[in-house]
């Protein structure tokens, strides 16, 4: 077992004894993590025991490892929907959990094209705090003086629904943002943000994004670090900055908002910032107008030491445009959490991107990890978190103090060393998810049925799509699916296919796919503008026969071939872009509303 010993040796520099409590605290909870594991299951059994779901399988009041591996399956969202619909359509029994559900925390996961809602309980919140709290004491091991400015995050809330039964739905984040824990925590030196709390909290996301604009302009000498949540947020924030620059620096120069921004609470929060500052509002013009928007980070935060943003998974593929846009800043992917639990943290969080690893807390769920490449489920294989190997790949499973009992939560991770007893990981990919943008997954039946949605337009002209891939477009912001369609007219007349690709037929092609794919990827799309309007791009025909070739002169079998739903190779991209007859973008959003009961 590979052992890490980076945190004792910086501990005498931690820069005060609250950082140095928090990093024993990391010690002592890696150092045992097996013991830790086992007293947080004991935890989990006892105060759960008589609910509905482990009453179930007959655990009775067993807190032992070995009798709950040995009734409890091991189970998916699907197999808890019917639980999670009774609890939103206002089941207040003990279903899953003994505590009382607080509210449902939507995931960007889907099931049948809608968000999943995880269960949680108010104590979540205590939890979640608790490792967020952890983050800074380590990032001051690697970074010093982040005391000495603030923090530029574009943070932002999303639309929330009730259910049936009137308990809130919200992501995670949302949650969190409208909380006590954040709205009202104590004065903290190396958490000063520069983004009011009205402006985070406000759910208009063009108000919100100009007031943080605006207000990271006007104290952009004090901005040492600028962040969001994933990589595409930051991408967003720059994109908005180049739309809106003109109207950011009228506002500095005359001292006064923009009406754009009518709440009224903003409004409050940004009139006692904002004075009329010329020379700021030129300096902004200046930069901006240049046309050249390389290093645009540094040239208009120049104290700016990182990105704090997560660049890890899907995230990857913004890497190379946010060096570009940063001058090749450090970025820091502190911490690994999702909707279900959070997990833990990235003990060296100036690493490069490629090498991130994150160490699981063992104080935060009990956690159990399932080899990855079978497709049957066998719950013997499951192991525990201190007996993971170095090298192997495992989905993770969990099971939480709110009630999700050996959970697939569907990230497969790689194991990458130990920090003490605890386990580090490197997040591979999220199982079966084809294409993203942000927070949206789309998976392979998701595309599939889209595709059949929308080429049933095509009928009436007598063609059909033959064979199609995609592939997630990033390069312009914001990123969007581009769909790579060969098209085959039954009559075989070239004018057939010209009709299809004249007539709008293409365009409404795109906007029924759009309409056809899930809620988390309509409102993107709808309500945060995160993703651009979906893109078929018609081939040639014969396309996809040079494409096979092509995998089989790099060593594919033609035998076992089959058309990759999704690429990303760039050799495989350039094939394909070639060969593109004519591209159509969707003419309209598809249709989302935030205000249907959740789930319904």
């Amino acid at each position: 077992m590979a052992v890490e010993t980076v945190v004792p040796s910086a501990r005498a520099n931690a820069a005060n004894e609250k950082d140095a409590e928090k990093l024993r605290f990391i010690e002592e909870m890696t150092a045992n993590a097996d013991a830790v594991q086992e007293r947080v299951l004991a935890e989990i059994l006892t105060r759960n025991a008589d609910t509905e779901y482990l009453r179930r399988y007959g655990l009775g009041r067993a807190t032992e490892r070995s009798t709950f591996k040995a009734k409890i399956p091991v189970v998916t969202y699907e197999d808890l929907q019917p639980e999670i619909q009774r609890i939103a359509n206002g089941d207040r029994s003990a279903i899953l959990s003994a505590h009382p559900i607080s509210e449902l925390l939507t995931s960007s996961g889907t099931s049948a094209g809608e968000r999943k809602l995880m269960p949680t309980i108010k104590e979540e919140l205590d939890r979640r705090q608790l490792l967020i709290s952890l983050l800074m004491p380590v990032m001051n091991l690697y970074v010093a003086g982040l005391d000495k400015g603030k923090g530029l995050y574009f943070l932002f809330v999303k639309s929330e629904t009730k259910t049936p039964g009137g308990l809130t739905a919200r992501p995670v984040l949302t949650s969190y943002y409208k909380s006590e824990h954040f709205q009202s925590r104590p004065y903290d030196p190396y958490n000063v943000f520069t983004s009011p709390t009205a402006a985070i909290l406000c759910a208009d996301a063009f108000q919100s994004m100009y007031a943080q604009m605006l207000c990271g302009l006007l104290q952009r000498i004090d901005v040492l670090r600028v962040g969001t949540v994933f990589a595409s947020g930051l991408l967003r924030a720059i994109r908005f900055l180049q739309l809106h620059w003109q109207e950011l620096c009228n506002d500095i120069a005359a001292g006064a908002l923009t009406p754009k921004v009518t709440d009224p609470s903003i409004r409050g929060a940004v009139a006692e910032l904002l004075k009329p500052d010329t020379e700021l509002a030129r300096f902004v013009a200046a930069e901006c107008s240049k046309g050249d928007w390389a290093a645009i980070i540094t040239r208009i935060w120049p104290n700016t030491k990182y990105l704090d943003v997560i660049v890890t998974g899907a995230m990857a593929q913004y890497i190379p445009t946010l060096e570009y846009y940063s001058g090749g800043l450090p970025m820091a992917c502190t911490m690994y959490a999702s909707s279900e639990c959070f997990f833990g943290l990235n003990l060296k969080p100036m690493c490069d991107p490629s090498e991130v690893s994150y160490t699981i807390m063992p104080n935060m769920a009990y956690f159990e990890f399932l080899p990855h490449g079978g497709d049957g489920v066998d719950k013997s294989q499951l192991v525990d978190l201190a007996d993971v190997e170095v090298g192997k790949e495992y989905e993770l499973v969990i099971t939480t103090y709110a009630g999700l009992n050996r959970y697939r939560v569907g990230d497969v991770l790689r194991v990458t060393g130990f920090h003490n007893a605890a386990p580090q990981f490197r997040f591979v990919r999220r199982k079966n998810v084809l294409l993203s943008i942000e927070s949206d997954k789309t998976d392979e039946a998701e595309l599939q049925k889209a595709v059949e949605s929308a080429s049933a337009l095509l009928r009436p002209y007598n063609a059909s799509v033959v064979e199609y891939t995609s592939h997630a477009d990033t390069k312009a912001i914001p990123g969007h699916y581009v769909i790579y369609w060969e098209l085959l007219a039954k009559d075989a007349s070239p004018s057939a296919t010209e009709a299809v690709t004249r007539d709008g037929v293409m365009e409404r092609c795109c906007l029924a796919m759009e309409e056809a794919l899930n809620s988390v990827y309509r409102q993107s799309r709808v309500a945060d503008g995160s993703i651009g309007p979906l893109e078929i791009r018609v081939v040639r025909g014969g396309t996809f026969e040079e494409l096979m070739d092509y995998a089989i002169s790099r060593g594919a079998s033609i035998n076992q071939y089959k058309v990759p739903r999704c690429v990303s190779l760039p050799p495989i991209l350039e094939l394909l872009d070639s060969r593109v007859v004519s591209a159509h973008f969707s003419p309209a959003p598809p249709k989302w509303t935030a205000h249907r009961p959740a789930n319904q």
